[in-house]
């Protein structure tokens, strides 16, 4: 079929079961904005190009499904740069697509010309510069081929404008043949026996679930894992909704400001069986503290992260999903766990039960529990980046994977928005509240236009504390309250902010007021803002110091 450059492309994204892509015009890719007109796939106009990467990138972790940005060249594909990171740092699936000059014109300095393939080299899985049309529909099919299997992450196409114009004889490859990337599917069955035995042995085991386990779509074989023996399970960030919060072996998130049971089981646990995780320094803290009595089982698609941070005992490389599939083919149910599971509960249960001094401010687990009552845990939750986050992490119920959706290795301020409006785009049927701080919700919050404009029914809560919190915590802690620059002089009126865009606004300044605002909020049929005006001094806690280990936990 004869076409030129620019509807290859589309039909190109067709055939890849594309519906939806996020993305902002510019010249260099005014001919695919053209061919957009004639196509049904659906073009989300985001305010700016890094909303766009995080629109993508929400859409994609909700859906499961490869997320799309497009970009014109110069500016435009460099504003997409750190939404491309942060789907890099989290193993989110995205293609981005950016516009670039002629290529006749490559390399001259021309207008708008930057040389993004180069700049994107280290946050990438791979990246393409098409300098021939006919190269087109190959590199889609392996564009796509690469961002969603192995380890998933982002790929970047760069078209010059002179491709999207040229003429070609379209036909889509049925199969993709790439020498040298062949990720490891199944684990090897002698590792899995060690793997078995191990488990067997254990008396006091612990899994540890992180983003690898929603990627895989393993949440269910992880469960029968855990029940079958009896085993706690704690998450990394990424991980949460890989268990429901409230499962009885689930202890919560681990790490830095993880939850004082997922802390001391990990320092006590003789077996660690690490699924989908990174041991990012988040989540590990002092190495040599770190799961010091246990033998550690790590399994993952990607190798160069096993052994890379953790001295691992049992590796096992592989899908994660065929791998937790196999172990219960052949793992005996069982196991006397019954001591070790009572201690762990214990810890989880004395955490729950704490309460803060009353101060007549509203506290952050109010709000949450606010959250919890009125959605029952029913609800795709998106985060900025600082205490909120941290507070949302400990305190959400989540109770399915795809759920939780957050800036983990990278910590984008301003990513929550955008990433909540990708979300609804994909999962129309479902609540989808954005937590952000006064300081994230400023970075991005011009994609409050395009959630209007979309008529996206979303629920944003600002905890606004007039600071940047989380650095105000880290100055109080380290640089003896000496604290710089983190105090806010102006706070907009979040609330008034929502009337600006034709959407309702709520203002809450009392805990009283509290469970009555997210009640109104939920059940306005449009975008809600909640100005929530908390504690100014609230910390996040536990925190376990800089040189801890992560039984050496403040507050905990």
């Amino acid at each position: 079929m004869k076409m030129n450059g620019a509807e290859a492309l589309l039909a190109c994204l067709q055939a890849e079961g594309v519906d939806t892509v996020f993305g902002f015009p510019g010249g260099a890719v005014l001919h695919i904005y053209d061919a957009l007109l004639q196509s049904p796939i659906r073009h989300i106009l985001t305010r700016h190009e890094q909303g766009a990467a995080h629109a993508a990138d929400g859409y994609a972790r909700a859906t499961g499904k490869v997320g799309v940005c497009i970009a014109t060249s110069g500016p435009g594909a460099t504003n997409l740069v750190t939404g491309i990171a942060n789907a890099y740092l989290d193993s989110v699936p995205l293609v981005a697509i950016t516009g670039q000059v002629a290529t006749g014109m490559i390399g001259t300095d021309s207008f708008q010309e930057v040389d993004i393939t180069g700049i994107t080299a280290p946050v990438t899985k791979h990246n393409y510069l098409i300098k021939d049309v006919n190269e087109l529909p190959r590199v889609v099919k392996e564009a796509f081929h690469i961002a969603r299997t192995g380890r998933p992450g982002p790929v970047l196409i760069d078209i010059p404008i002179d491709v999207t114009t040229a003429a070609i004889d379209f036909d889509y490859p049925e199969t993709v043949d790439l020498a040298g990337y062949k990720p490891t599917e199944k684990g090897h069955p002698l590792q899995i026996e060690r793997v078995l035995q191990a488990i067997q042995e254990a008396q006091r085991p612990v899994i540890c679930a992180g983003g690898g386990v929603i990627s895989a779509g393993a949440a269910a074989e992880l469960r029968e894992l855990a029940e079958r023996r009896n085993i706690p399970v704690i998450t990394t960030m990424m991980g949460i909704g890989a268990i429901p919060t409230d499962h009885p072996l689930a202890l919560g998130m681990v790490g830095l400001h993880g939850l004082p049971a997922a802390n001391r089981a990990i320092t006590g646990a003789d077996l660690l069986i690490a699924v989908g995780v990174r041991f990012g320094d988040r989540v590990t803290r002092k190495i040599s503290g770190f799961a010091p009595r246990a033998k550690v089982v790590h399994i993952d698609i990607d190798p160069a992260e096993i052994g890379k941070n953790i001295r691992v005992s049992i590796p096992v490389v592989g899908d994660i999903k065929n791998i937790l599939a196999a172990l219960g083919e052949v793992l005996p149910a069982g196991g006397d766990t019954t001591a070790w599971v009572e201690q762990v509960r214990q810890w989880k249960a004395d955490w729950c039960q704490a309460t803060e001094p009353a101060n007549g401010k509203v506290k952050p687990k109010e709000v949450f529990a606010a959250i919890n009552a009125v959605t029952g845990g029913d609800a795709i939750i998106t985060t900025e980046v600082g205490e909120h986050q941290m507070w949302a992490a400990q305190c959400c119920q989540c109770q399915a994977p795809r759920t939780f959706l957050s800036s983990g290795g990278l910590g984008t301020m301003g990513y929550g928005l955008p990433a909540a409006v990708g979300a609804q785009i994909g999962r129309p049927d479902k609540l989808v509240i954005n937590i952000s701080g006064d300081g994230s919700f400023q970075m991005n919050m011009q994609e409050l236009a395009t959630a209007v404009e979309n008529d996206l029914p979303l629920k944003i809560i600002v905890f606004n504390n007039a600071a940047l919190g989380m650095v105000r915590q880290l100055q109080e802690f380290y640089c003896e309250g000496r604290y710089s620059q983190v105090l806010f002089k102006f706070v907009p009126d979040f609330a008034g902010l929502a009337a600006a865009y034709g959407a309702k606004g709520i203002r809450i300044d009392r805990p009283e007021e509290v469970r009555p605002a997210i009640e109104a909020a939920i059940s306005h049929p449009g975008l809600v803002i909640v100005d929530c005006r908390i504690d100014p001094v609230a910390n996040v806690l536990p925190m376990v110091p800089n040189g801890a280990a992560l039984n050496e936990m403040i507050g905990g």
